[in-house]
């Protein structure tokens, strides 16, 4: 537990009687501020606020802890200021993300952050769900997404785009769609928790959802990309996944005048307030490493070279 950060807590909820103003004064979730008053009372052995549906109030024994946390706080606060412009980066950061993303591009960018920065140590969580960046004690999560979670920090990172792509063998067998309104005569490989039945695209300079359908569907990005790899239908792959294997002609670009809808990649955190010197530098370190030919500069100009028919 950072006590300090849960001492902060306790003073910000005592001055303000309300778990809820103490969240929104501190940038943080109210379930965030819950836990480290849970944490802080466990610590200390007692009860220090009671708390009921409508207020919030000091017990006898957080009337007697406000005035010593405030004293530690300010001690902390002024060490921090003597020792600021001398700090680097240091500690342990748990970063989380998918397992597509971290394949392709974010196991690379946090070495090369590390090699910058011995000082700090990255436990990179993959996961393809959506983690609870309070329970599992998660510093920063990288999510690609067209809006952030609510009650979270989003910082943009870049743009992800999309490419809809199949391998030479299947459009051998199958054909070439000319127009997305075509994909209704293919087998389309679809990812569950995204577009799985209707795929986005800009034509002409307006919106355009078509609809899709086909015999497989899978959690993870990768799986998807190895089965049509395999040949096994068309699917919409995030740029950044797909680009080595257009480059590689072992998939093709497809529906050159049909946009996919672009995707945000964001750095995702609980809290503004004292964010740690190592959360904030990582932060500044990928937010440049993600300007890269498989995001801002999509880089697979030329890939859409006409497949056999």
């Amino acid at each position: 537990m950072d006590r300090l950060t849960a001492m902060r807590v306790f003073t910000e909820v005592a001055d303000r009687g309300s778990l809820t103003a103490a969240a929104q004064r501190l940038d943080m979730s109210r379930a965030m501020v819950s836990r480290y008053l849970a944490e802080l009372e466990a610590w200390l052995g007692t009860r220090l606020l009671h708390r009921t549906t409508r207020a919030v109030s000091l017990t006898d024994a957080g009337n007697d802890a406000l005035p010593r946390c405030r004293e530690m706080l300010g001690i902390a606060d002024d060490l921090a200021c003597a020792s600021h412009a001398d700090s680097a980066p240091r500690g342990l950061l748990r970063v989380a993300c998918s397992t597509s993303l971290a394949q392709a591009f974010l196991a690379a960018a946090v070495a090369r952050f590390i090699d910058r920065h011995p000082g700090v140590a990255i436990d990179l969580v993959v996961a393809d769900r959506t983690v609870d960046l309070v329970d599992e004690r998660i510093d920063l999560a990288i999510r690609v997404t067209t809006e952030p979670s609510p009650g979270l920090i989003a910082r943009r990172l870049a743009t992800c785009r999309s490419v809809v792509c199949a391998a030479p063998s299947y459009l051998q067998r199958h054909g070439t769609p000319q127009r997305a309104e075509d994909l209704a005569l293919h087998n389309c490989l679809t990812y569950a928790y995204f577009s799985k039945s209707l795929w986005q695209f800009t034509h002409a300079g307006a919106p355009l959802g078509v609809p899709v359908d086909g015999n497989f569907s899978a959690n993870e990005a990768n799986v998807v990309l190895a089965a049509t790899l395999a040949g096994a239908g068309i699917a919409m792959q995030p740029v950044y996944s797909a680009l080595p294997h257009l480059r590689a002609g072992t998939l093709r670009a497809l529906l050159p005048d049909y946009v996919p809808r672009d995707m945000t990649a964001y750095g995702v955190y609980i809290s503004r307030k004292q964010m740690p010197s190592a959360l904030r530098a990582l932060l500044d370190d990928l937010a440049e490493q993600f300007r890269t030919e498989l995001f801002e500069d999509s880089g697979y100009a030329g890939a859409h070279a006409p497949p056999s028919a």
